[in-house]
């Protein structure tokens, strides 16, 4: 959105430069008024899209909530908007490098983040298809994560998770593919349990240890989320920033 709203900004930027050069040729009083009414508002729009472009990309972004992964926290159709700058600056070209972070991710941070190509489908990825995401970040580099019949389990410690929501009653029992738990380890990280049916992992999942520079997140709409629990480990470079306020619907407006 903001690329789209920086091109914007710089044709109408060419077209204020455009009529600077032929301003001239308007000698009537009529032509100059509408002439003069004409240019400011192409000038005044094109600062307008400059900045907001500018916010965007660094600051602040607008998302969506399209889907229901994050119910009750979110609603499919609420409007947030993300800070960007709180995790750090992308550096340009650098591969998801961050400068001037405020702080870490942490965990129990709601996070946007651009959907790593393990999420997409064969054809999205031929596509070059990009989507943004929204998830809970539950663990960080270091932690080990276990899902024991619904129960999740941080550093061997159960989380009272209050923001969960379980929408199936039923629990599926764990269905072993690994010989062990290195390889169950390196499949998950290399993000092939999307191959796997739901059932074997939704409920019943790890022991992992979240990789350096990565996270783990989750649904809070637990039993219909596509997370980390499938394509694996967030790499901190997908990161775009934490989200910051609801701000539409109007009745659902609230920091969060």
């Amino acid at each position: 959105m903001e690329v789209k709203l920086f091109i914007a900004g710089c044709i109408l930027f060419c077209v204020a430069m455009f009529m600077k050069l032929i301003k001239k040729r308007f000698t009537g009083k009529v032509s100059q008024n509408l002439f003069k009414n004409v240019y400011s508002w192409v000038d005044t729009l094109w600062s307008a899209l400059i900045i907001a472009a500018f916010l965007m990309f660094f600051f602040i972004q607008a998302f969506k909530i399209p889907t229901g992964s994050m119910r009750t926290t979110f609603l499919e159709g609420d409007h947030l908007f993300v800070n960007k700058f709180i995790y750090g600056f992308h550096v340009p070209f650098s591969d998801g490098k961050r400068v001037l972070a405020i702080k870490s991710v942490s965990r129990g941070d709601i996070i946007v983040f651009r959907c790593p190509p393990e999420a997409l489908t064969l054809s999205e990825r031929e596509a070059g298809i990009k989507k943004d995401y929204i998830k809970r970040c539950i663990a960080v580099a270091g932690d080990k994560v276990e899902i024991k019949d619904k129960r999740l389990f941080v550093n061997g410690i159960p989380l009272d998770e209050s923001y969960v929501t379980f929408a199936d009653p039923s629990v599926y029992q764990r269905f072993d593919l690994f010989n062990d738990e290195k390889e169950y380890q390196l499949a998950w990280e290399a993000g092939k349990f999307t191959a796997i049916p739901p059932n074997f992992i939704r409920d019943n999942f790890g022991p992992v240890i979240v990789p350096n520079d990565s996270y783990m997140v989750l649904g809070d709409n637990r039993d219909n989320s596509f997370d980390s629990r499938f394509w694996g480990p967030l790499h901190d470079k997908y990161i775009k920033g934490k989200a910051l306020v609801i701000y539409w619907p109007l009745n659902r407006i609230r920091i969060i």
